[in-house]
């Protein structure tokens, strides 16, 4: 679970070193652009604020946003000339687009309803203006026909991708944080009422109730609460007075990452992961509001990314910066042929946990 730094006899957690827990296994039309009246957002995290406000100002006639990283761009999807209107004059690139967010929603649900099938995950590619779909090589037979009834239900709302690898939480017995023969990655050090606890996968909270920095090790930390499925999130309370907790996030090159805030990743942004078993990888996120119907159930509300991760990696973190983005939850494929990762967004773990980073 954890790496551990010791400047001084104390020993030093940091988001991302914690790793513990079980082996428990989850042509569109453009618009003509004039130019903007705002600058163009200089960050993936300002476009994210940005698109949010202007989303809001939407309504029925927004259709989902993405940030083109290679020309600092924040594109608004629109489904009427006067909504392109509004986000130029907000200082976004309007794109006309056919499906409004409400009937990729409604698209949503309908999967949910029909084919909720373990070993498959879906959620909104803003840039194909549709819900895709993955499923996993576990996906067959009856199975996978009924999933691609329903996903052919749903017209050019909908795509189906199949792949060879598995969908899984990555959690794996291995060497960190550890409880009873199990190990994740601690995501964030953060506090609730004055005290000092961390966040880390629910998956691994679920297994785990006492944590230690090394296998067999005296206590360092006590779950308090967890949530998965539904969720994917833990919340644990440090228990030894020795233990340094910075709001920070191991690099593995002797450095750390210090982490001042939560925030909303946005598609198109470039972003980093940290964990005990792979250490630092980054890639883009590509999805938002995803569902992973993992074999022990099914979360919702992911940020999917490109970023690779293996089993081990649970819970740890998800960042740009100096801004905590969210809590690796499982995903596909590994670090040596790529893959896919799910996220608990962390904003969202802070909010029902009451707890704030630092």
């Amino acid at each position: 679970m954890k790496h551990t730094r010791v400047p001084t006899p104390r020993t030093v957690i940091t988001g991302a070193a914690l790793v513990a827990l079980t082996a428990a296994t989850l042509t569109l039309q453009t618009a003509d652009a004039a130019p903007a009246k705002n600058p163009d957002p200089p960050s993936a995290s300002a476009a994210g604020q940005r698109a949010k406000g202007i989303s809001s100002t939407l309504g029925a006639d927004g259709a989902g946003a993405y940030y083109d990283a290679e020309h600092h761009k924040l594109i608004v999807n629109v489904t009427t000339e006067a909504a392109a209107a509004k986000a130029r004059a907000a200082g976004a690139e309007p794109r006309i687009v056919k499906h409004s967010l409400a009937s990729l929603d409604a698209a949503r649900a309908t999967l949910k309803k029909q084919a909720t099938i373990p070993g498959t995950s879906w959620g909104m590619d803003p840039r194909a203006n549709k819900v895709v779909i993955n499923a996993d090589r576990t996906v067959q037979g009856d199975q996978l026909e009924q999933l691609k009834r329903v996903a052919a239900s749903l017209g050019d709302r909908a795509a189906v991708r199949q792949s060879a690898d598995t969908l899984r939480p990555l959690i794996a017995g291995g060497d960190a944080i550890w409880g009873t023969g199990a190990r994740c990655s601690l995501g964030f050090n953060v506090t609730r009422g004055g005290q000092p606890y961390f966040l880390t996968a629910g998956h691994c909270t679920n297994a785990v109730r006492s944590w230690s920095a090394t296998q067999g090790g005296s206590e360092i930390a006590v779950t308090e609460a967890g949530t998965f499925p539904g969720d994917d999130f833990g919340i644990v309370k440090y228990t030894a007075a020795d233990i340094v907790h910075p709001s920070e996030v191991d690099l593995y090159n002797g450095s750390m990452q210090p982490i001042a805030k939560a925030g909303d990743p946005i598609v198109g942004q470039r972003v980093q992961r940290s964990g005990g078993s792979t250490h630092v990888q980054e890639g883009d996120v590509t999805a938002l509001e995803v569902t992973a119907n993992y074999q022990q159930g099914t979360v919702d509300g992911l940020i999917q990314t490109t970023v690779c991760a293996e089993a081990g990696d649970s819970g740890g973190s998800l960042y740009e910066g100096d801004t905590a983005l969210g809590l690796t939850s499982g995903g596909r494929g590994d670090c040596a042929t790529a893959g896919v990762t799910y996220y608990q967004p962390v904003r969202e773990a802070l909010e029902k946990t009451g707890a704030q980073i630092g």
